[in-house]
């Protein structure tokens, strides 16, 4: 077999792998598009019991860390300061989850595409309309974090 040919098989290969990766995450927002949409941030919110630093790493549906919500913004990991305020949290800048909808805060050991140290991560478990979610976040003090929200909410661990 010549190079042109085993170049060809290997683009197309690749081609088609990325298609179905395409194809994936597509079906997969498709089945989540029935998500009601996400609560807007307030304009008029208290001072912060505090800001913390980290990595917003997936949102899931509640008891199925491996299966991830990509439908509203949660679908991507990005760098993020989430800001506990008595209304709730509000990370990402504009994704909020009032108090209200907050049932759990703890910490877990992973989830999809992270495994850390046990107790590494911090779960917010809320509800979304009638979707129970779990949101997962690695932070830089992940102790300071889960003081200040237990504060907010008075959840024990999970």
């Amino acid at each position: 077999m010549d190079r042109t040919l085993s170049t060809v098989i290997i683009v197309v290969a690749v081609a088609a792998m990325l298609g179905a990766m395409a194809l994936s995450w597509w079906a997969r927002a498709k089945r989540q598009s029935g998500y009601a949409p996400l609560v807007a941030v307030p304009t008029d919110l208290s001072e912060p019991l505090g800001d913390f630093a980290g990595l917003y790493l997936a949102t899931t549906p509640a008891g199925r860390p491996l299966d991830r919500v990509v439908v509203r913004g949660l679908g991507f990991r990005a760098r993020t300061t989430i800001e506990v305020v008595s209304e709730g949290l509000v990370f990402m800048g504009d994704t909020f989850i009032p108090k209200i909808a907050i049932s759990e805060i703890g910490s877990a050991s992973w989830t999809i595409d992270r495994a850390v140290s046990k107790d590494g991560l911090s779960v917010v478990s809320w509800t979304l309309g009638d979707q129970h979610l779990d949101s997962y976040f690695r932070f830089d003090d992940p102790t300071a974090f889960l003081a200040a929200a237990r504060l907010l909410t008075g959840t024990g661990s999970k």
